[in-house]
């Protein structure tokens, strides 16, 4: 069990921030996806380049996987965000924004020879900001802090 005597007030402080701040950040994607009637992943998966652009590519072609990528991805996107902000399920949060923002990286990774149809504000070699994300997720994998400021507190409140 992770004590708050662990941190100090700033470190603390920034691990939440950092959770809030990609949690926000996942909450908004996710509910401009449910706002736009006509949101698909179809062009981003079928734009997808490297070394598993056939398996997106696959995903992009069979119209009942892409309505299941396209609720996985919308719905993930806002669970993740409230997660990641209320400090709920942290754990859980944090893993499926590891995973979800990772096939992001594996369907566009930042190679030098890929040129995307989609418009990016990347222009990153390798590293681009989905890259950050997943290993700023990690962090908060590796330095909890739902158990201390979230709803965790309340949910795994220990029984004396």
């Amino acid at each position: 069990m992770i004590k708050v005597e662990n941190y100090s007030r700033f470190q603390l402080f920034t691990l939440v921030a950092v959770r809030i701040l990609i949690g926000w950040y996942c909450l908004y994607e996710g509910v401009v996806k449910i706002m736009n009637p006509n949101w698909s992943s179809f062009a981003f998966l079928n734009d997808s380049q490297g070394w598993f652009a056939p398996i997106f590519k696959q995903l992009a072609s069979n119209s009942v996987l892409l309505s299941v990528v396209d609720f996985m991805n919308v719905w993930g996107l806002v669970a993740i965000g409230f997660g990641l902000i209320l400090g709920v399920l942290t754990r859980i949060a944090t893993v499926s924004g590891i995973v979800l923002i990772g096939l992001y990286c594996l369907s566009h990774p930042t190679l030098i020879e890929a040129n995307y149809m989609l418009p990016s504000s990347e222009t990153a070699m390798w590293i681009g900001k989905n890259v950050i994300f997943v290993f700023l997720l990690l962090v908060l994998l590796a330095f909890p802090t739902g158990k201390i400021v979230g709803v965790d507190r309340l949910l795994f409140k220990k029984k004396n």
